[in-house]
C-alpha cells in the first residue's frame, strides 16, 4: 500500500517529467517518485478513466468549429467536481498494487 503521509509524484514517461530539472526540483521538494513501467495503459489515470469518459460524452455530437469543440471539453471538465477527480485518481493505487501482484500483465483482463 502506498504512504498516505507523504507527497507521491507518479513519473511517467513523459520527456518533462525525466528532465534533470524536473527531478531535481521533485527532490529538493521531497516527493517520493513512482516510477511509471516503461508501457502499462492500466497505470495512465488519462488513459483508463479520463479519455474513454470524455469520448462517451462527445460521441455523436458535431461541432460547426474547433472554438465549439472546446467549449464543450472546456465545460465537460468544468462540470466534474473535485471529489470526482479525486476519487478516480485513487482507484489508480488500486490498479498499481494489481498490475505488481500480475508481474505487469494486463489489469483489465
Amino acid at each position: 500500500m502506498l504512504a498516505k503521509n507523504k507527497i507521491i509524484f507518479h513519473q511517467d514517461i513523459a520527456p518533462a517529467h525525466k528532465s534533470a530539472l524536473a527531478v531535481g526540483k521533485l527532490r529538493d521538494l521531497h516527493y517520493e517518485l513512482l516510477e511509471h513501467p516503461p508501457y502499462s495503459p492500466d497505470l495512465v489515470p488519462s488513459d483508463f478513466y479520463l479519455f474513454p469518459k470524455l469520448k462517451l460524452f462527445l460521441a455523436g455530437q458535431h461541432f460547426s468549429s474547433n472554438q465549439e469543440a472546446i467549449a464543450a471539453v472546456e465545460g465537460y471538465f468544468a462540470d466534474r467536481t473535485k471529489n470526482h477527480y479525486r476519487d478516480k485518481i485513487m482507484v489508480l493505487e488500486y490498479r498499481w498494487n494489481k498490475c505488481i501482484s500480475l508481474k505487469g500483465d494486463y489489469v483489465e483482463k
